[in-house]
């Protein structure tokens, strides 16, 4: 294996999954701030906010089905060009909400046209994070995975950094330009970053494990049916693993958002810059995970980083709600460190649960079932639980979610032959620390 392709793979991985997640964001950031005064302006604030973000809510339901339909492809005829397909429908779809009429002009057709769009986006980046993570680990010697795979879920919060930067001079402007042109600009400024995401994801080479699978005609005909029928039960537990950290990211991100503004009274400016860098520091943390990940296990990190975040549920939202914006910053830094330990280690942890022929399908199938109970959901259950019960109710929803996903690893690492091995597991040395499979493991 070459040695410059693990980095390439790593970096075009980083770069690619920033774009379309900074399209994701771009969304999730007006979905809270804007949204309901521009699709929904008869339902009032609350009203408003939750049919907005209900819209949000769409595109995890439409995360499966391009999970199977891409992760299926991505087996059969390669990891590249499926993350060059998702890139473009991504760039395309977020544009297009860009130029999208509004309610006042259109009425009824404009939030139907957006959840149309919506699913689009929800479609494409079904297959993009399962395809990230595997190109890249698959590029990547075993005792590194952990590390270079990191890159690909660190560009999650690398585009909340991008999509917040260009949103914090826009909702500087008055009202009046805010809602008639001035959200507009970042979801046409995708149309700039879909060229370079579209060049870089071609200078990669496929994977070696997807080509030698290809080669050895061990290729699976029907991968995503291979997962239904051979791996139901592990599907459902890696949804399960995924529900703490995708809840709590979308509820820091996006919950947090609309909280820190409607209910705790924070400025649109100020919550901008805490979920900005607090997402900072998360990228840091999560590439750092990756490397502690190689050297002491994914499993360690993982339980580490679910229990962690039921411990600071509750400080969290205290801390926010102080109306303290440094407070408030340092209790959003100090929730990273335990997410960066689950999600920053989950991407390869799961990828590894599943042989190479129909690795891309597993991941994807898992990962985005997970999604829609979890993550997709996660703003509007938090919103409604804060105003129900008060802010304390979500804490005990991000405490329930880490029970889940610490019952769910326990699942998975009773299952026998949790992990599964390929070419590089077998042609590379392994140390007993690294978290990844062992030669002469099997699948079950």
């Amino acid at each position: 294996m070459p040695k410059l392709q693990p980095r390439l793979a790593a970096g075009a991985s980083l770069i690619g999954t920033t774009i379309e997640y900074y399209d994701f964001f771009v969304y999730a950031t007006a979905a809270a701030l804007v949204f309901n005064k521009v699709f929904f302006p008869g339902l009032g604030e609350f009203g408003g906010t939750l049919a907005s973000l209900s819209t949000f809510a769409v595109a995890f339901f439409f995360r499966p089905l391009g999970g199977i339909v891409i992760g299926h492809f991505g087996d059969k005829i390669g990891r590249r060009p499926m993350l060059i397909l998702t890139l473009t429908m991504m760039g395309i779809a977020t544009v297009l909400i860009g130029l999208l009429p509004t309610y006042a002009a259109i009425g009824v057709a404009a939030p139907i046209l957006l959840v149309v769009l919506r699913a689009v986006q929800g479609f494409a980046l079904g297959g993009e994070y399962g395809g990230a993570v595997v190109l890249t680990m698959e590029h990547s010697p075993v005792q590194r995975r952990g590390f270079f795979g990191s890159f690909t879920t660190a560009g999650g919060p690398l585009a909340l950094v991008l999509a917040t930067l260009v949103f914090i001079p826009i909702t500087a402007m008055p009202e009046e330009a805010l809602l008639s042109w001035g959200w507009r600009i970042p979801f046409i400024l995708s149309a700039v970053l879909i060229f370079l995401g579209f060049y870089l994801r071609r200078t990669i080479e496929e994977s070696p494990a997807f080509t030698e699978v290809q080669q050895s005609g061990k290729a699976d005909r029907s991968p995503a049916l291979t997962i239904v029928r051979k791996y139901p039960l592990r599907s459902l537990i890696i949804a399960g693993i995924t529900l703490s950290a995708g809840v709590s990211f979308y509820v820091l991100a996006v919950f947090g958002l609309s909280y820190g503004t409607t209910t705790v009274g924070f400025s649109r400016q100020t919550m901008l810059q805490i979920i900005m860098v607090t997402m900072i520091f998360a990228f840091v943390f999560i590439v750092a995970a990756g490397r502690l990940s190689d050297r002491i296990g994914r499993p360690k990190c993982i339980v580490g980083g679910m229990v962690g975040l039921a411990l600071w549920a509750f400080p969290w939202l205290w801390l926010v709600g102080t109306g303290n914006a440094w407070l408030a910053l340092l209790a959003c830094i100090v929730l990273c460190i335990p997410l960066a330990l689950n999600m920053g280690v989950m991407g390869v942890f799961l990828a590894e649960c599943f042989p190479p022929e129909v690795r891309y399908a597993g991941i994807s199938i898992g990962y985005t079932i997970g999604l829609i109970v979890g993550s997709g959901l996660a703003p509007l259950i938090a919103t409604t639980l804060s105003k129900e019960y008060g802010p304390h109710a979500v804490s005990w929803y991000l405490v329930a979610m880490s029970v889940i996903s610490l019952f769910s690893v326990g699942a998975l690492m009773r299952t026998r032959g949790h992990t599964a091995v390929d070419r590089d597991a077998v042609d590379q040395p392994y140390g007993d620390a690294v978290g990844a499979p062992r030669p002469g493991s099997t699948v079950a």
